[in-house]
């Protein structure tokens, strides 16, 4: 097949077009504000567009059998300064994404969601068919998003996989705590902050289990699916796993209070048993995947 990933040239896309180019024909669609034009596979097709940029997306997307859209704003967690960026990158550029499909013929799409539209108050683990309750902005526009692609799905017969992925570790990584710690550790071995009381516990999913999990979700016939991890591992077993593999003793310090930040999700774990069905399954478990990060961020 002849497949656009938007949001290739980031963290999670540029793992996705590697695997995609093992059988399809990809081309990355990017804008580069986030993601790196040296992450993008050498033997991948690279155009630097704006995903909002509506006019020039439907000329892009003529051809292709099926978009893969990755494409976000990266930050979660800077309401409300990053209020503006969420909705305009996750909702109106989702609009425009789908619009594009619609209009260029292209039958088959992928929307990458996120474990963050469920909240803080539903069971753990959490399955697909849970109410949505977001506590972020970006949250809300991916919850928006999601609402938006199952319209084009129901109303315009577009062939939707959604996929709401958990806590996402590997290599390239340049946010999140992992790679937080990675860095305040090299800047102050001696001493390490953790945000809230770290207490905080949820999944975490090698990247490269999770593109194969994108891949399983979209070749399936089922329209949702949760990727995560079937276990969880709180905030401070992360900091003492990550100060062993730098060979390091530092003291920890907490600022305190049951969350890290304003929409921070204290406990987190999905329910991934019907992505398992399709035979799919994690390679590594969340402390596993979050060693194999360190060594690669060291």
């Amino acid at each position: 097949m002849n497949v656009a990933v938007t949001g290739g040239a980031g963290f999670i896309g540029s793992h996705l077009t590697e695997k995609l180019l093992e059988k399809h024909e990809v081309t990355v669609v990017d804008n580069l504000s986030s993601g790196k034009k040296e992450l993008i596979p050498e033997n991948a097709d690279f155009l630097e567009v704006d995903i909002k940029n509506t006019s020039k997306l439907r000329e892009v997307f003529r051809g292709f059998d099926a978009v893969l859209h990755l494409a976000a704003n990266p930050k979660v967690n800077t309401f409300p300064d990053d209020r503006d960026k969420d909705f305009e990158e996750n909702f109106e550029g989702t609009k425009a994404v789908l619009d594009a499909c619609q209009e260029s013929n292209v039958e088959k799409l992928v929307f990458t969601s996120s474990s963050v539209i469920y909240g803080e108050d539903c069971e753990i683990p959490t399955p697909e068919t849970a109410n949505f309750d977001p506590i972020s902005m970006y949250g809300a526009t991916k919850a928006g998003g999601e609402h938006m692609c199952q319209v084009y799905q129901q109303i315009l017969g577009l062939d939707l996989t959604i996929v709401r992925l958990a806590n996402i570790v590997g290599g390239r990584a340049e946010k999140g705590v992992t790679y937080d710690f990675v860095q305040k550790l090299k800047e102050d071995p001696e001493e390490l902050e953790i945000l809230g009381d770290g207490r905080q516990k949820k999944s975490y999913i090698h990247v490269e289990d999770t593109v194969e999990g994108i891949i399983a979700a979209w070749e399936s016939e089922e329209t949702v699916f949760n990727i995560g991890n079937e276990d969880a591992i709180d905030v401070t077993r992360i900091a003492e796993v990550v100060s062993d593999e730098m060979d390091l003793d530092p003291d920890f310090s907490y600022t305190g209070g049951r969350k890290g930040w304003d929409g921070d999700v204290p406990e987190m774990r999905l329910d991934i048993q019907k992505l398992k069905e399709t035979g799919w399954k994690p390679s590594m478990n969340s402390e596993e995947a979050i060693r194999e990060t360190v060594k690669d961020l060291k």
